[in-house]
C-alpha cells in the first residue's frame, strides 16, 4: 500500500489522482473502470479540501492506496472535523436537484463498488474491483 501526504492544495490532489490513475492504468483496467476511478478521486480530493479541511493550505489530506488488477483500494482522511454522510441529502429529490451539496457523494456510490466513511466522517474507504479490459 503507498503513503503520501498532501497539503489542501487542488493542484497537489490532480498530481495524485493522475500518479494513482497511471497506476491503475498500467495494471490494465478498462476505460470505464479509469472514468470511474477519476471522477470518484476528484470528487474526494475536492472534498477533503473543500469541506473537511476548509481549504486551509496548512492542513494536510493523508492517502493511502494500493493498485492491482483485481483491486483499486484508497482511503482518504482529511484533518477537519468530519461528518454525517447519512445526513446529506439525496440530490436526487426534488425539493434538492437545485441545491449543490450530495452530488458528489452520490458519484463515487455510483461508479465505486464500495464507498465507507469512518465513524468520525473524515476518511473515505473507496473500493473498485478490477475489470481488465
Amino acid at each position: 500500500m503507498h503513503e503520501c501526504k498532501i497539503s489542501s492544495c487542488f493542484c497537489q490532489a490532480k498530481q495524485l489522482e493522475d500518479d494513482i490513475v497511471n497506476a491503475a492504468q498500467e495494471c490494465g483496467h478498462d476505460e470505464e473502470s479509469i472514468f470511474a476511478l477519476r471522477l470518484s478521486l476528484e470528487e474526494a480530493f475536492a472534498n477533503a479540501i473543500r469541506h473537511g479541511n476548509q481549504q486551509d493550505k496548512t492542513k494536510n489530506i493523508s492517502v493511502r492506496y494500493s493498485v492491482t488488477k483485481e483491486c483499486i483500494e484508497i482511503f482518504v482522511a482529511d484533518e477537519g472535523l468530519g461528518f454525517d454522510p447519512s445526513e446529506v441529502p439525496d440530490p436526487t429529490e426534488e425539493k434538492n436537484l437545485q441545491k449543490p451539496t450530495g452530488r458528489g457523494i452520490m458519484l463515487m456510490r455510483s461508479y465505486m463498488n464500495l464507498v465507507e466513511y469512518n465513524e468520525t466522517g473524515n476518511m473515505l474507504h473507496l473500493v473498485k474491483l478490477g475489470k481488465v479490459g
